[in-house]
């Protein structure tokens, strides 16, 4: 018998014995043959996308930055000079009687309650923003002001899932997950699609897609959860475990036939290891100079968690990740709006900015569509102590970048900021204005399931077409 083979009891003859330095110079090239396979696989699946960028995009990622439990329209971008007027009385029947039933609380008679806030104009387009958002309103010439969404639920949790999936049940793909089926990401070593500040999974889930183009969920100060290496694994030997996993979950897909879930789970296991290796250096902030900290707010305590995310998502869209989805909650202000704003407001609007300020300085903002909003608007009445309720019959969000012409407002309110009268709009036709602004026809983009061609704006929408420059 050959020294190099071993003869076991059955008679069966074992693999040939290699030296360890034989073995890991062999093997070598079998790992370098797994990353190339995984990133020709990549390709294979990045041109098989169902819909690519067309050549009217005007951008080529989008960053949603979402403001939970519904910020006050009427405090923030929608001042409303007869509310001041009205401060201490009921709403008057004339406006009252134009009401949607589902569009304010308390069937629009409590006492109304004028804005503690100050408003200012600003810009060369000389639009309203009040002391709230000082800072962002000294970009308001790039923003385009949308003073009209409406939609039917006044609960929280239905309410963010309208504005993330188009349904208030929450079981349908996030808008990320559409956008990162369509178009997948132009970074092969990072998510396409993240999710900063967290928030209810159905608002960054993929729904009835395949489980790849759910939202990566990140914390801001530590990076991708469990993402580096432990200090006893080399480089080689989790090349060996990933080639040693693939291998069997590949196996395993032989026998069972396709599965959603296991074959997002291999593609996986491949994007784990090259995050590994690329992702770092994304996250490291230490780089960053003094005056760019200072101009996200992270040289304060109040901003300091917010600018960091914001500073983040500027280094993920330079990255070439397609859609961000950055959480700021504390908007909920049934008790005290003063206090309740005035926080959610110190928090967000000066690293919000900063993020305006830094992609335009840096030639990004062109290319990257920003997106702000929650999930409703309040009334203009007055709850508990000096509280307001939420109303999702008319209130606003802005767009700036990635084509969108600043400086203008679209649709209105009524006198006093409880329903929109003008131009309605709903959050389909938000999610179909995204869809025009990355090149992809809302129409066109579609995934079969259980028999039914399935849309990403399946309740309508319609692009928003004076959003844009001409």
């Amino acid at each position: 018998m050959n020294k190099h083979y071993k003869q076991f009891p059955c008679g069966q003859v074992a693999t040939r014995f290699h030296s360890r330095r034989e073995m890991l110079q062999r093997s070598a090239f079998g790992f370098g043959w797994l990353a190339a396979s995984g990133l020709i696989e990549q390709e294979q699946l990045e041109a098989a996308k169902p819909n690519r960028q067309s050549d009217n995009a005007t951008a080529r990622c989008v960053v949603f930055l979402f403001m939970a439990g519904g910020p006050s329209h009427i405090d923030t971008y929608d001042p409303k000079p007869l509310l001041t007027e009205l401060d201490g009385q009921e709403t008057p029947e004339s406006i009252r009687k134009t009401f949607k039933a589902t569009a304010m609380f308390g069937n629009g008679t409590r006492r109304l309650m004028a804005s503690p806030f100050k408003f200012e104009n600003y810009g060369e387009c000389g639009m309203p923003g009040s002391e709230l958002v000082p800072h962002t309103s000294q970009h308001m010439d790039d923003l385009c002001m949308i003073k009209s969404i409406q939609h039917d639920t006044v609960i929280h949790v239905p309410g963010e899932y309208m504005m993330t999936t188009g349904s208030i049940a929450g079981d349908r793909p996030s808008m990320g997950a559409w956008v990162h089926y369509g178009l997948g990401t132009e970074n092969q070593n990072l998510p396409g699609f993240v999710v900063l500040g967290g928030g209810p999974r159905p608002t960054y889930a993929p729904g009835f897609l395949p489980s790849e183009h759910q939202g990566t969920a990140i914390n801001a100060q530590d990076g991708i959860p469990n993402l580096n290496l432990p200090k006893t694994v080399t480089t080689v030997q989790r090349q060996g475990q990933l080639g040693l996993i693939d291998k069997l979950n590949k196996r395993h897909l032989e026998k069972i036939g396709g599965d959603s879930e296991l074959e997002a789970r291999v593609r996986s296991y491949e994007l784990a290891f090259r995050m590994q290796m690329a992702a770092p250096a994304v996250f490291d902030l230490s780089n960053e100079t003094q005056a760019t900290e200072r101009l996200y707010g992270m040289d304060d305590e109040k901003t300091r968690e917010v600018g960091t995310r914001c500073l983040l998502t500027r280094r993920l869209v330079e990255s070439g990740v397609r859609f961000i989805q950055l959480r700021v909650d504390g908007w909920d202000s049934h008790d005290d709006l003063v206090d309740g704003h005035g926080k959610a407001s110190g928090k967000s609007d000066k690293p919000i900015a900063g993020l305006i300020a830094d992609l335009k300085q840096r030639g990004l903002l062109d290319s990257t569509l920003l997106v702000w909003g929650g999930e409703f608007g309040r009334t203009p009445g007055v709850e508990k102590k000096g509280g307001r309720d939420h109303s999702p019959g008319g209130f606003t969000m802005w767009m700036a970048g990635g084509g969108i012409k600043g400086g203008q407002a679209i649709g209105k309110t009524d006198e006093v900021g409880y329903t929109a009268v003008e131009r309605i709009l709903t959050p389909a036709d938000i999610h179909a204005t995204i869809l025009h602004a990355l090149g992809v026809d809302q129409y066109e983009l579609s995934f079969k399931h259980r028999g039914r061609k399935e849309i990403a704006t399946f309740n309508g929408g319609e692009v928003i077409e004076e959003a844009f420059k001409s």
